[in-house]
């Protein structure tokens, strides 16, 4: 069929708005051609759990599914008994943007926290690492971080490992969505490995939707001690893919060499540009009142501007409010962002300080 979009125009809402990288289309087309047995017994599906052996370390097991929040959902209620609780911070997926999937599907309570910065620390997780053996309490046994954070920032190495030992040390689990961890790993120029299993992550939702594939996450088992059943619940989530082929080529094709890294270091490179170039205008005066809400450590940046601004741009670019009571807004950029894309976004920014 012929396009239905201008595929020229870029928004800035989020980099699930891309489409696919073409060494990723290229993967689904090699993959392709003639039958390969279905439910994950494929050799794309073998050589992906080689692929992740080599990132990861031995013993790391991988479980394929559609999208992200099966990732969060499934990985958690296998680290769960039925009256388990998660910890999280108030802007997590989970529970800011999963359509209370957990709750329903997962059948687990969220025990969210307060945060400035997106990000846990051991103070702020023991404010609920309470009430264990209160059969009057949902018990807290699995905190849940995000890689990079719902509002771009980062965790550091050590700050991932001191959440790690204290959850570990009050018999819980730690679990990690890693739906942008390519983005996270290349601003903190460290490899996969550092920022998860060596640091004490014991199970990982790693994304790939946002860093060019087409569709398609996977589940990481770091500690097969911290995880049961997932083979069983993967299937009776609705996740099991019967061609599954298709989404393990897609894995295999980001990780095997440097794709993963590539598209995340564009979507970083092209947000930190555009970030230095509002500053520019901001102290020049061309952009008054206009101030950033967090620090842009990946492909996000959140932003304050006046009233009546974000709707004016919206006329030509789509974005996201973050919290409309104060004209905070989200920007994100994607692997296939391009500096005449900022080009053109900033052009209608300033056109509307004009106006």
């Amino acid at each position: 069929m012929n396009s239905l979009h201008d595929p020229t125009v870029k928004q800035f809402a989020s980099d699930n708005y891309a489409g696919a990288h073409p060494e990723i289309i290229d993967a689904i087309v090699a993959a392709n051609g003639g039958h390969q047995i279905a439910y994950g017994e494929d050799v794309y599906t073998a050589r992906l759990a080689d692929v992740f052996e080599r990132h990861f370390g031995d013993g790391v097991q991988v479980f394929p599914v559609f999208n992200g929040t099966a990732a969060n959902v499934i990985g958690l209620q296998s680290m769960l008994p039925r009256w388990g609780a998660v910890i999280t911070a108030s802007t997590a997926h989970i529970h800011v943007d999963e359509n209370g999937a957990p709750e329903r599907v997962g059948g687990m309570k969220l025990l969210t926290v307060d945060t400035p910065d997106g990000k846990l620390t051991p103070e702020l997780i023991d404010t609920e690492a309470w009430g264990w053996g209160d059969e009057h309490r949902a018990q807290p046994l699995v905190v849940s971080i995000t890689q990079s954070t719902e509002v771009g920032t980062l965790y550091t190495p050590e700050e991932v490992r001191a959440i790690a030992d204290h959850v570990h040390e009050r018999g819980m689990k730690l679990h990690m969505d890693g739906a942008r961890i390519a983005n996270a790993a290349v601003a903190l120029d460290l490899p996969l490995r550092t920022i998860t299993r060596d640091a004490g992550v014991d199970v990982m939702s790693f994304g790939g939707t946002k860093n060019g594939m087409l569709f398609g996450e996977a589940i990481v088992v770091f500690d097969e001690k911290a995880s049961d059943g997932l083979v069983y619940l993967r299937k009776m989530n609705m996740q099991l893919a019967s061609k599954q082929r298709f989404i393990s080529a897609q894995l295999i094709t980001l990780l095997e060499g440097d794709l993963w890294k590539r598209s995340a270091q564009q979507a970083n490179a092209i947000a930190a540009q555009l970030r230095r170039r509002l500053d520019e205008l901001i102290a020049q005066g061309e952009l008054t009142g206009v101030t950033f809400s967090q620090a842009t450590q990946s492909n996000a940046i959140f932003v304050k501007l006046p009233d009546g601004i974000a709707d004016t741009v919206r006329e030509k670019f789509r974005f996201y409010d973050w919290d409309a009571d104060h004209n905070e807004v989200r920007w994100m950029c994607a692997f296939d962002t391009t500096e005449a894309d900022i080009d053109a976004f900033i052009a209608e920014i300033r056109q509307a300080f004009a106006s």
